[in-house]
């Protein structure tokens, strides 16, 4: 299987496109709160009341961020391993269906 050199290109650009454009769209006055705290500030102002506590409360915002990072990271690493470990066996079967020669 051959790459597309161009494919690829494309795919980082649309990648960094999409990363970048909400940075740029948004007005200047907004905060990047994600999606989570904006339901939650909802349920709460309809009088929702939580199901549960959590167990700990992080520190601050920054503690917050870092363990969503590791979050992501340990998810991107676990899920890019098992991909390697694929693309692993597949060469692997590929290589020992190639007929072998030997040469004297």
């Amino acid at each position: 299987m051959k790459l597309n050199k161009w494919g690829i290109v494309i795919g980082l650009v649309v990648l960094v496109l999409l990363f970048c454009i909400p940075f740029y769209t948004a007005p200047a006055d907004s905060e990047f709160g994600g999606t989570d705290s904006a339901v939650t500030d909802i349920l709460q102002e309809n009088g929702t009341e939580p199901w549960f506590k959590p167990i700990a409360e992080p520190a601050g915002p920054e503690v917050e961020s870092g363990l969503f990072a590791m979050q992501a990271a340990l998810g991107s690493g676990i899920m890019f391993y098992c991909l390697g470990r694929m693309a692993g066996r597949r060469k692997a079967a590929q290589d020992a269906q190639k007929p072998t020669s030997v040469e004297d």
